[in-house]
């Protein structure tokens, strides 16, 4: 049969198809979502009464009878291995020693992670290169070169202003170090990009899932990337006469996370108009910049880039896969479609990700309204605008996950709110009555005879509450701000300027101890906010590093806990809802990054995530992107299946080959030539089909066959389309 494969060939394809169709409607599955493959993030410090602390990663996917041994140099100093903890302390050791970890599956010893030594105080110093004039500022992490440890991207600040403010400003610039302090790059946004904490939002995250991070973000005429190539015209200069830019165009970028350069350019979405229709003409609400990454298809990240939240609301989502920018879906409040003009006014200085629905999709928490993966409106409360919002798994007796956030920047009924996240139901709310309205709020378990989190915020009542609303005793000197998972038991402690402190519900009068406080040299940043620059799961077990910078603007600091705990539970970086809270933890109003499930007192066991590892040299399954040669050719599959529109067919190639790649229906119909005679280099490869035909018409639910031939090699697999 011309363009075709053979009858019989195609009804046993299609009887195994229905089989495979019946099981999954039986019983739905989901497809695993990518994430970076890390190392054990190993670290030593040396402790003043002379033992050595060491701590490592568990991973997300490490197999729950997983053990490890430790090792000082080559020798075992654990007994037997290692079943309760991540930690170690070594009474023996020495700041000369180096450390190791071995895991222990079956009883079989696995190969060793990367040894590393001591520290000899409870933080990691990275020298930078700050420019004259400015200030080390917020920082992401990301694997930028695929060895499975992280890199630090760091935002450094000049003169800069609010959107409220007239005046010039200083070029963005960002820089990526790694953890020894090399400065891998630099980019310069330009004169055309104002400095100030709610233009610029850059997403530091493998994007394309090829086990290397990349940097997003907004661009314009005269920035110059990691390689000092300039992006549009270098002699462009938009800024007005009260140094504000409202004219010019605007540009999406995706820039290569090792070396900086500018990978693709595109018009941002939505470009600003005329200024006035954002709500004053002047140029304040036309610049208010939100972004984030969401996994929209449940498997591969997206990028989210947002416009506006007092007034209209524009949330725009990208593809970045297969060397390729693709415009997702864009959501406007002011477009006219029926339903989202609730949704104007209703955003936040700040944003969430998550799955709230339980569709295996995330969607984005705006503020007091929520957009689902497809790009529409789910809920709107009707709140209005905040400075502060939280999302987690705050009540562990009912289900589901939950929204705590702060109402208004005036009287609100609602001052503060907790509400289901997949809903918008009112859980409880707190008036609020000051004048200024809500300007801090805060969720985290502080006190274990509450089961769930504890809340409270300021122009409220003064008053901590537990998970139901319930108004427990006055906040006293509780702080607002952040919260670090820090010492031994489950409790999270708050995070203050350079203060890490512990509530003492014990106290006759609740308050708050002092841990860490004020680390020599260090320095807090974005005014009366007081955050570090990250804090986050970046080494060790799984509670959370802090980054400071120094007073001299010299270093970067990454402290590390060194009490010791019985509590394991994997790395927090592949809990889904905390490591997009790490990506988004940089824009605006930063605020704390949540698991997305209950970590606090009386917490069940967290559920084993439903991710598969990409990059690195810990990468399993399908998805697995190698740095090394196939030993064999091959039609690995596609992922998801089964997918709704949107599906990835993974293959590799032994050598390079002549490669043809097409898609037929049940019937042998040829649907799609996805390769057509194109001749491939040896490696792994990714080729999206979006479920249409070559006629680019959008093709029915039902059973899809792939097929690939290559040399001597010929294939085909099932893969089924559900609308």
């Amino acid at each position: 049969m011309k363009n075709g494969i053979r009858n019989n060939d195609a009804i046993c394809v299609c009887l195994r198809l229905l089989c495979t169709l019946l099981v999954l409607v039986m019983g739905h599955t989901y497809a695993q979502r990518h994430m970076e493959s890390l190392d054990r993030g190993v670290v030593a410090v040396s402790l003043s009464d002379g033992t050595v602390y060491v701590g490592w990663r568990l991973f997300g996917t490490d197999p729950e009878d997983i053990n490890f041994n430790v090792y000082r140099e080559t020798t075992r100093l654990n007994t037997s291995p290692i079943t309760n903890s991540t930690n170690y302390v070594d009474s023996t050791g020495s700041i000369n020693s180096t450390y190791s970890v071995r895991p222990v599956i079956n009883s079989q010893e696995q190969a060793a992670s990367a040894s590393v030594e001591v520290w000899s105080q409870n933080y990691l110093s990275i020298p930078l290169q700050t420019p004259s004039g400015y200030t080390p500022n917020d920082a992401s992490v990301g694997d930028l070169n695929g060895d499975g440890e992280y890199e630090i991207v760091l935002h450094q600040t000049g003169r800069a202003r609010d959107n409220s403010q007239d005046g010039d400003t200083d070029p963005p610039i960002f820089q990526a170090y790694k953890l020894d302090g090399t400065l891998l790059w630099e980019i310069n946004l330009g004169i055309n990009i104002r400095e100030g904490a709610h233009y610029t939002q850059f997403m530091v995250y493998d994007l394309d899932s090829d086990g290397k991070a990349e940097v997003a973000c907004k661009t314009a005429d005269s920035t110059v990337d990691g390689r000092g190539t300039v992006i549009g015209d270098p002699n462009a200069n938009y800024v007005n006469s009260k140094g504000r830019i409202l004219s010019g165009p605007e540009f999406l970028t995706i820039f290569d996370g090792l070396t900086g350069a500018a990978i693709v350019t595109t018009d941002y979405i939505p470009p600003r108009g005329t200024v006035s229709d954002w709500g004053d003409s002047y140029g304040n609400r036309v610049d208010r910049f939100l972004a984030c990454v969401a996994y929209l298809d449940g498997v591969r990240p997206s990028l989210v880039m947002c416009r506006g939240y007092y007034t209209r609301a524009v949330l725009a989502a990208w593809n970045w896969r297969n060397g390729e920018l693709t415009h997702v879906w864009t959501f406007d409040s002011d477009d006219g479609t029926p339903g989202n003009w609730d949704y104007r006014g209703q955003g936040n200085h700040n944003l969430s990700v998550g799955d709230v629905d339980g569709d295996g999709k995330d969607e984005i928490i705006y503020g007091s309204c929520s957009i689902d993966h497809d790009g529409t409106g789910m809920y709107s409360t009707g709140y209005g605008h905040g400075d502060a919002m939280h999302l987690s798994d705050m009540d562990p007796s009912r289900p589901g996950l939950e929204v705590f956030k702060a109402n208004g920047d005036g009287p609100n009924l609602h001052g503060i709110d907790m509400h289901d996240a997949a809903t918008g139901q009112l859980l409880w709310s707190v008036e609020s009555t000051a004048s200024n309205g809500v300007g801090r709020a805060v969720a985290m378990d502080i006190d274990p005879r509450y089961l769930g989190y504890e809340a409270w915020g300021t122009g409220t009542d003064g008053m901590v509450h537990d998970a139901q609303g319930n108004a427990i005793y006055g906040k006293n000197n509780a702080f607002y701000n952040f919260g670090v998972w820090w010492d031994a038991d489950p409790l999270r402690e708050m995070l203050d300027g350079t203060t890490i402190a512990k509530w003492r519900w014990d106290y006759a009068t609740p308050g708050r101890q002092n841990l860490v406080y004020a680390p020599a040299g260090t320095a807090s940043n974005n005014g009366t906010k007081k955050t570090p620059c990250l804090s986050a799961d970046i080494l060790g077990d799984w509670r959370e590093e802090v980054i400071w910078r120094t007073y001299d603007n010299k270093y970067l600091r990454i402290y590390t806990t060194t009490d010791t705990t019985s509590r394991r539970i994997y790395t927090l970086m592949h809990d889904p809802v905390y490591r997009l809270g790490i990506a988004w933890q940089n824009v605006a109003y930063n605020q704390p990054p949540h698991t997305g499930f209950y970590l606090g007192d009386g917490m069940s066991k967290p559920p084993t995530p439903d991710i598969i590892l990409v990059g690195g040299t810990n990468s399993i399954g399908i998805e697995d992107v190698s740095n090394t040669l196939p030993n064999t050719t091959k039609l690995v599959g596609n992922y998801p299946n089964p997918f709704n529109t949107n599906t990835n067919i993974r293959f590799q190639l032994s050598a390079n080959e002549v490669v043809r790649l097409e898609v037929y229906n049940i019937r042998g119909q040829l649907v799609r030539t996805l390769i057509d005679g194109k001749v491939m280099s040896a490696g792994v490869h990714d080729v999206s089909w979006n479920s249409r035909d070559n006629n680019g018409h959008a093709v029915s639910s039902g059973i899809y066959i792939t097929l690939i031939k290559t040399g001597n090699y010929n294939k085909s697999q099932k893969m089924i389309l559900m609308r």
